[in-house]
């Protein structure tokens, strides 16, 4: 069974975030789904986060929530993003959501992937 995430390893989420995110949840009519945040290797960065809408949880998992939406980070993802936020954005270059990642050391350009 999935935990509630300790106070010393956490992530932030935006309102903007959290709005998106309820939206998402109930377009798809499925109150259980949690947004699932990720780290793979991968992207022109060495690091890229992954998004995805997912009812299920592991032993592996937090749950970060805020205002009834919950966000689910891994145990190894999270030592990638403890102290960022997630944030969601919506400008010229499209509608997305976007981590303020503090552990990176460099990003790419649009933002998707990472270093440390």
């Amino acid at each position: 069974m999935s935990q509630h995430a300790p106070s010393e390893q956490a992530i932030t989420i935006s309102q903007s975030a959290v709005k998106r995110i309820a939206n998402l949840i109930e377009s798809e009519g499925n109150a259980a789904l949690k947004l699932r945040v990720s780290v793979s290797g991968g992207g022109c960065s060495g690091f890229q986060y992954g998004f995805e809408l997912d009812e299920s949880t592991s032993d592996e998992d937090l749950i970060f929530e805020l205002d009834g939406v919950r966000v689910v980070v891994d145990k190894v993802s999270l030592d990638l993003l403890n102290g960022a936020e997630l944030d969601f954005k919506e400008d010229l270059m499209g509608s997305y959501f976007v981590m303020s990642n503090p552990n990176a050391t460099s990003t790419c350009g649009c933002g998707s992937s990472f270093s440390v």
